[in-house]
């Protein structure tokens, strides 16, 4: 558990973006994509909350424009079900200074 998760339920502090929260972003950015119906050229996680379930959820906030951000929620499944990542909620229309929440 090097991601600093918490646990089980509550949900991290904020902390800044790491490349493997970049990583885990960009798995999911085609999933965000085709939901919204366009293409993102910036995709930058700029910070992330995590939450232990049975798995993790990922809060990520995602700087797509210079003042436009969009929260996703990413869930990881456990190592032994050998899910990829999926895109379980999202919220656009954020700023930067937008605080991350549960959703």
């Amino acid at each position: 558990m090097s991601r600093g998760l918490t646990l089980c339920g509550g949900l991290s502090a904020t902390k800044p973006s790491t490349d493997e929260i970049q990583t885990i972003a960009d798995q999911v950015k085609s999933q965000l994509e085709e939901k919204e119906n366009k293409k993102y050229t910036m995709f930058k996680a700029v910070e992330y909350q995590s939450q232990v379930v049975a798995g993790a959820n990922y809060f990520i906030k995602v700087q797509v424009e210079d003042d436009d951000f969009v929260h996703i929620r990413v869930y990881e499944s456990l190592p032994h079900e050998n899910k990829p990542l999926a895109l379980h909620g999202y919220q656009t229309n954020k700023t930067r200074h937008d605080k991350l929440e549960y959703f």
